[in-house]
């Protein structure tokens, strides 16, 4: 079989120089060797690089904020990179009541929180309500009518926002898509006005905002525009019935370059956006976008050591020690990650390989078809793993999940120490004699 070259991400943290991989300016063997694999190496400089690009679209000529970044944080939580993301001015969007207390332990703020989901708990709303988060997305009547009795319970109002499902195809994985009517979020278009109305009548609830977030790993801006004039004809018609809206969350879902991908430049695209909504009217409105991806995909890769190399009747194996458990994107969305050795290594020949894990499973895959000149003890580097990445990590097989490092510049920051095998089953009881 002969192997096309693949084009590599554009990345600004990581770099090859004379052979060998570099983050920022550490070479990623030494952090190899120090800290050992698998690792998360994360990329101080193309995060904030990331966050200073959607910054700069938000800020216009007089340098007056109309919109701001509700980080996504369920694509990377770590404290690290949350408190980084809080000091350059970020707010967050969350999912979850444990994600709510990583925000406000990282120093963000909670009415900077946006709180999104479609399975809020009594118990989530609570303290949510509690913490004084800015807004609750809400998406169907029945968690309306619970945030309500909630708030009531606590003499406080919930300000709200209801997602819209807008039925605009994102042209993206079926499993990250969100914006279609077969899709579980979201309220149906045609159902949003009546739905708004109700919840004018309860009184514990303050209508601030409307929500709209299509997908993921969108590479084209037409899907964006599509929903977007949708959403903004619902407001027209909210306000046509006494209905005002304050904020406009239009979420977030841009891709990044994981090969050849061409997503449009993240400040030329929320300027569009930006752009577009105050040609239609709605410039006073506050704009909120909440990126997750775009913001930490590109800015982390994972390191692994090659184990074993097995050449096969069909097929040659690279065995790693990083696996399905550390990395799900291949084995959830056949998710493509380029693959590059740490050092060049002119003693090995070229040889066609699938990257596997050491998990007893035939979906423990990490990348397909790749040509690599490798021996066993050399080192990978699987790039674009930023996001969904570390936080989609398991320990099925009773494996401790992966330290996790930051560089910044020739400084490295250990941000999350590797987990122990006794620390997998410190919680567990064995029966009573």
């Amino acid at each position: 079989m002969t192997i096309k070259a693949i084009p590599l991400p554009k990345l600004s943290g990581f770099t090859e120089r004379d052979g060998s991989w570099y983050a920022e300016e550490i070479p990623l063997a030494d952090l190899a060797k120090e800290f050992g694999t698998p690792l998360y190496v994360y990329s101080k400089k193309a995060l904030t690089e990331a966050y200073q690009a959607y910054d700069k679209a938000c800020v216009d000529g007089q340098g007056k904020r109309r919109a701001r970044v509700h980080y996504a944080m369920k694509a990377n939580s770590n404290l690290a990179i949350l408190n980084l993301f809080a000091k350059l001015g970020a707010g967050f969007d969350i999912v979850s009541a444990g994600e709510l207390a990583r925000v406000l332990a990282a120093g963000g703020s909670a009415n900077k929180v946006v709180f999104s989901g479609v399975g809020k708990s009594t118990q989530e709303m609570t303290a949510a309500l509690k913490a004084g988060v800015k807004c609750f997305n809400l998406e169907s009547i029945p968690e309306l009518t619970r945030l309500n009795s909630v708030a009531g319970s606590l003499g406080l109002k919930a300000p709200i926002s209801l997602r819209v499902n807008p039925d605009v195809d994102p042209k993206t994985h079926p499993y990250i898509s969100t914006g279609l009517k077969g899709n579980k979020f979201g309220i149906a278009y045609d159902d949003v006005i009546k739905t708004y109305q109700e919840a004018a009548k309860m009184p514990h609830c303050e209508i601030v905002g409307i929500d709209c977030h299509i997908g993921s790993q969108i590479t084209e801006i037409s899907p964006y525009m599509d929903a977007l004039d949708r959403v903004l004809d619902l407001i027209k018609q909210l306000d046509a019935s006494g209905i005002k809206i304050h904020h406009l969350d239009i979420g977030g879902g841009l891709g990044i370059s994981y090969t050849n991908e061409t997503p449009p430049a993240i400040t030329e695209f929320a300027n569009t956006l930006l752009n577009h909504i105050e040609s239609k009217g709605f410039g006073h409105l506050e704009v909120l976008f909440e990126p997750g991806r775009s913001l930490v995909g590109n800015a982390g890769l994972l390191l692994t050591t090659i184990e074993y190399l097995k050449p096969g009747e069909t097929k040659n194996f690279c065995i790693v020690d990083a696996a399905m458990n550390d990395l799900m994107r291949p084995a959830m969305y056949e998710a493509f990650h380029a693959i590059v050795p740490v050092k060049s290594n002119s003693k090995a020949p070229a040889v066609t390989y699938d990257i596997v894990g050491p998990i007893c499973e035939s979906g423990d895959w990490l990348g397909r078809d790749r040509s690599l000149s490798v021996q066993p003890g050399d080192q990978l580097a699987i790039l674009s793993a930023g996001a969904y990445g570390f936080t989609m990590s398991s320990n099925y097989n009773t494996r401790g999940r992966a330290a996790e490092v930051m560089v910044d510049g020739t400084q490295v920051h250990l941000i999350r120490e590797r987990e122990t095998i006794e620390s997998l089953f410190a919680n567990e009881k064995v029966l009573p004699a």
